[in-house]
């Protein structure tokens, strides 16, 4: 039996995957702005063995439902919501093993500014960094960042492939093994004429110069993507090696794993090369009655009009122009995909209402909540895994850490009783929890490692770029 891997999911805001929720005496979401509410969750994840914490993030607020944001502000529906990089720092002070993956769209950064950024962070945490590639889907994103409406759909996948090219010419290519020198006797901090300037001028991207940081542990961060339409899943298929599904049925995700596998295979990658999770929510208790009742207690707390802002945001739909009992038939737009296409498509042995929709995202979001005893939870996370072809799950909360606290000390351990989950750690970086011990580098497969020493001869560092500069700038 293969290891099930472990990820938390979480998002620097009140209301994250159960709007209203926050209500809840027992929940500590409401302090997502202090330092000690991560660095407690990070602690609490590495005792349970969890691969990696995982960050959500969007650079917009839900504005869909009713024309107005007023509904989400209301109900925190993940507004509030704060940079996720600030707190990975904290975090990993206070761990020596749990991974970070953080969310980032790149359709609203520049790749010299965020390719820093992540090798900061992958020097500050040994390692245990990951980048979630997201394109982002809300206008209300796109307004507040200059622009009239975000891209179209595959246009911004367009701008995704000359992106990620970009970085991995920085963190692969621009500085050769060995260039560090830390000569302190010679002087010589760096080798100059191993530094190369990339000099890429593309479509949407010039960048000329060298990457601003020495190489990090992994060089290119471990890499996530979540796209469902075609053209996301070719994306993710070339790029990511973790993959983050939505579903509400694990014998239908199954076709969405091996198409996802298939993928991988047609762009020169091994069906292994990618590990593939799906969302979930686990309310666990002693016994299977109890969490029952938990269930019900948590339902009791539930916003309706939280659950229809957020479908608005994921969808781009307005379901404050519908019946409840009117059933949903998919519609193209340019938001995610996924989160319309889960509902109206994914499953068809199953109709969905407006009403129905709004009370299924209650808790939990989009994805299945496992309720019962540890066994009888366990027992779900061993279906859904096997039945759907998944390597692992992104493990969300009704209340934090609450929810958390509940499946390390009950699931966790009865996980490990059948061998399904690890003891310890194997390996000490993220990219080693997803492909093993001593794979801390991209796969010679991965198209992040045709850059490796691809400047090598070329023009360095040492070289002069007066040549190359305006004339205005050499003051002449």
């Amino acid at each position: 039996m293969s290891r099930i891997h472990l990820n938390a999911f979480d998002m620097t805001t009140p209301s994250h995957q159960s709007p209203g929720l926050w209500r809840h005496p027992d929940n500590r979401a409401d302090e997502y702005n202090t330092l000690e509410y991560w660095t407690d969750l990070a602690r609490l994840l590495e005792r349970g063995s969890f691969d990696a914490l995982f960050l959500a993030d969007v650079l917009g607020v839900y504005d869909v439902y009713k024309n107005s944001a007023a509904p989400a502000l209301v109900d925190a529906d993940q507004v509030p919501l704060n940079d996720p990089f600030m707190q990975i720092s904290a975090m990993a002070a206070v761990t020596k093993r749990l991974g970070f993956a953080v969310t980032s769209a790149l359709s609203y950064e520049q790749p010299y500014a965020l390719a820093r950024k992540f090798s900061t962070l992958d020097h500050l945490t040994r390692g245990r960094v990951g980048w979630n590639i997201v394109t982002s889907y809300l206008e209300s994103a796109a307004r507040n960042l200059g622009l009239k409406r975000q891209l179209e759909h595959d246009a911004r996948y367009d701008l995704a492939d000359e992106f990620m090219e970009v970085v991995y010419k920085l963190w692969e290519g621009s500085w050769e093994e060995g260039a560090v020198l830390r000569d302190r006797a010679a002087g010589v901090f760096t080798d100059p004429t191993k530094v190369h300037p990339i000099n890429h001028h593309g479509r949407f991207y010039d960048v000329p110069g060298i990457h601003l940081c020495e190489p990090s542990v992994q060089r290119t961060p471990a890499l996530f993507q979540a796209g469902a339409s075609s053209r996301g899943r070719a994306f993710g298929a070339a790029h990511a090696e973790g993959i983050f599904l939505n579903s509400v049925n694990p014998e239908v995700t199954r076709s969405s794993t091996e198409k996802t596998r298939d993928a991988a295979e047609a762009a020169g990658r091994s069906r292994d090369d990618v590990k593939i999770y799906a969302l979930m929510t686990a309310i666990v208790a002693d016994s299977d009655a109890e969490a029952e009742r938990l269930h019900g207690e948590y339902l009791s707390y539930a916003s309706r009009e939280g659950a229809m802002t957020f479908y608005g945001g994921w969808s781009g739909i307005d379901l404050s122009g519908y019946l409840p009992e009117e059933e949903l038939e998919y519609v193209d737009t340019n938001a995610a995909r996924s989160a319309l296409s889960i509902f109206t498509t994914a499953d068809p042995s199953r109709s969905w209402t407006t009403g129905g929709i709004a009370d299924y995202l209650g808790v939990g979001g989009i994805g299945p909540v496992l309720v019962g005893s540890p066994e009888t939870v366990a027992d779900e996370v061993e279906r859904w895994v096997d039945t759907a072809g998944l390597d692992g799950i992104n493990l969300a909360y009704a209340i934090t850490p609450g929810s958390f606290e509940q499946f390390v000390e009950l699931v966790v351990p009865e996980l490990r009783k059948r061998g399904r989950v690890w003891d310890d750690y194997e390996g000490s970086t993220l990219r080693e929890y997803l492909a093993g011990a001593g794979t801390t580098r991209v796969a010679d497969t991965h198209p992040a490692a045709a850059y490796r020493g691809a400047y090598a001869g070329a023009p360095s560092a040492a070289d002069s770029a007066a040549a190359e500069r305006p004339s205005d700038v050499l003051g002449v």
